[in-house]
């Protein structure tokens, strides 16, 4: 090995030691900093699971404060006096509960039932199986996205596949559940893609899904809706109207006509209409209970009639239903031709009204000599479409329009009742803002009354039992979804009392009572304003 040779190789073993050195020196400097991201990471990563539990936990106390006040409470008795105190109270408190309820049931359910109720419907029923439900009946969001995946196989060709799953969906979250007397008001928020709609069709396989006999979705925002699960019907027992004797000394001015009771809902409270701003079609089969639906609201303002702040008008083609109560009516008819006389003189009513208040007034003040006009039309396409001489069906039913459309701010109301829905019976129908559908024969007579996707909405008023007059569905005036009402029953000795409660005389009272109301033309006579 000459001098030359010996050089380069001293030279090649320091390159390579200078090079071993940088690397060690690198190495050492690359462990440094991946030892320092590491650690950083491994902070960030504990910091923010952290503050993610943090947030769950604070969330989940606020959003369920109760349940989280109620362990909070058990854990400091636990932790401050042992587990006899609370033994002692697992028996006690239920025992305690069973006899409230037992003994004053209204008082239980209004403070301590209902709370009660809702939080073990909550998390018994609808937390775990809602879920379950709405998969069931298509109410849920399918994420079908899967990544692609290529397998190369070196002895063929390469596969292109999806990488398999469990399939997943995004399900409504259930906000709070509201246990009442009769129905379950589960709030869900709905999930992107969806719409309040696609619950209103399903609400017959949500009832179904439940195994209660009715479903109502009512939407409360864009993307919140409650899914209504009747668990019992309230309005099995005939709803009674009030009583002649309590509304004797009560003036008629005093009477709300803008919020009239008229019986009870499904949801257990007492049901009030308008029969000042808005026109009323009641729609069933014979024996429906449209008689409930008529005279109920009639005895609850029998103190206005009486003092003349409302007159009533009767057209009865039949000549019996509101012949029962002839003395009522300020005007009353029976065949076409005085039915057109009675429409006539109110329409010139209204065209006296206009003169009087055109101008100064957008709606005429009820008073004495401005009373509101209620016209109780029964049986409607008796002399709308069914009488013979078409110039005066025509001729009624140009009347009916006009007092539709313009007797509103005028101080008139027409309340019509028919049995047969259909847009050739009833031509002016559409001129109604409220209608009210009770028993009908057929699914389609639904939508004709209460309109498109009403059926859809839960007013199944086709399956209505023969036993249950008066039941119906109301719809219209900012009303989105049907709601179940029921009319209180008049019986015929409590229209009687309402003829002499309205006329002034002795009504026939049950034997051995004698009901005394105040004469009409003294009430009026010594009110505000002297007599009419």
């Amino acid at each position: 090995m000459n001098a030359q040779a010996l050089g380069t190789l001293v030279l090649a073993g320091g390159a390579v030691a200078v090079v071993v050195w940088l690397v060690n020196k690198l190495g050492r400097a690359l462990t440094a900093v991946l030892e320092a991201v590491a650690t950083l990471a491994m902070v960030l990563v504990t910091l923010w699971l952290l503050v993610k539990t943090v947030f769950v936990v604070v969330k989940a106390a606020v959003t369920h404060w109760r349940t989280t006040l109620g362990g909070t409470l058990l854990a400091a008795v636990l932790w401050w006096s042992g587990w006899v105190p609370v033994t002692a109270a697992a028996v006690v408190v239920p025992v305690v509960l069973l006899v409230w309820r037992w003994r004053h049931r209204l008082s239980f359910e209004t403070w301590a039932g209902w709370r009660l109720r809702s939080w073990w419907q909550r998390w018994a029923v609808y937390a775990p199986k809602l879920p379950g439900w709405l998969r069931a009946c298509g109410l849920t969001v399918l994420d079908a996205d899967r990544p692609i995946v290529v397998t190369a196989n070196p002895l063929s060709r390469n596969k292109v596949r999806r990488q398999p799953k469990q399939r997943t969906d995004q399900v409504p979250k259930v906000l709070k559940v509201r246990s009442g007397a009769s129905w379950d008001e589960v709030r869900v928020r709905l999930v992107p893609g969806q719409k309040p709609e696609d619950f209103d069709e399903a609400a017959r396989a949500l009832a179904v899904a439940r195994g209660v006999t009715r479903c109502q979705v009512r939407e409360l925002s864009p993307n919140v809706v409650s899914i209504d699960f009747q668990r019992r019907n309230l309005l099995a027992g005939t709803v009674g109207c009030l009583d002649l004797v309590d509304l004797a000394d009560v003036p008629g001015a005093n009477i709300d006509l803008t919020k009239v009771w008229s019986g009870q809902t499904d949801y257990g409270v007492d049901w009030h209409q308008s029969l000042r701003d808005s026109h009323t079609l009641h729609a069933g089969v014979t024996g429906a209970g449209k008689g409930a639906q008529m005279w109920c609201p009639l005895v609850s303002i029998a103190p206005a009639i009486r003092d003349g702040l409302v007159r009533v008008s009767g057209i009865d083609p039949k000549g019996m239903e509101l012949a029962y109560g002839r003395r009522i009516f300020h005007r009353y008819a029976v065949t076409g031709k005085d039915a057109l006389a009675l429409l006539d003189d109110l329409i010139g009513v209204m065209d006296r009204r206009k003169a009087e208040f055109a101008g100064r007034l957008r709606s005429v003040p009820i008073s004495r000599d401005n009373p509101l006009e209620i016209v109780e039309f029964d049986e409607i396409g008796a002399l709308i479409r069914y009488i013979g001489d078409r110039k005066t069906r025509e001729a009624i039913t140009e009347r009916v329009a006009l007092l539709t459309t313009q007797g509103r701010a005028l101080g008139c109301t027409v309340r019509g009742y028919v049995q047969e829905p259909t847009k050739d019976t009833v031509p002016v129908r559409e001129l109604f803002p409220r209608r009210i559908c009770l028993r009908v024969a057929t699914k389609s007579h639904v939508g004709m009354v209460l309109g498109d996707q009403a059926y859809e909405r839960g007013a199944w008023a086709n399956r209505i039992g023969e036993g249950e007059p008066g039941v119906g569905y109301l719809f219209g005036e900012g009303i989105r979804e049907p709601l179940r009402v029921r009319g209180g029953w008049v019986p015929d000795d409590v229209i009687k009392g309402l003829e002499a409660f309205v006329t002034g005389t002795n009504p026939p009272g049950r034997p051995g009572t004698v009901h005394h109301f105040p004469d009409v033309r003294t009430a009026r006579d010594n009110a505000p304003g002297g007599a009419a």
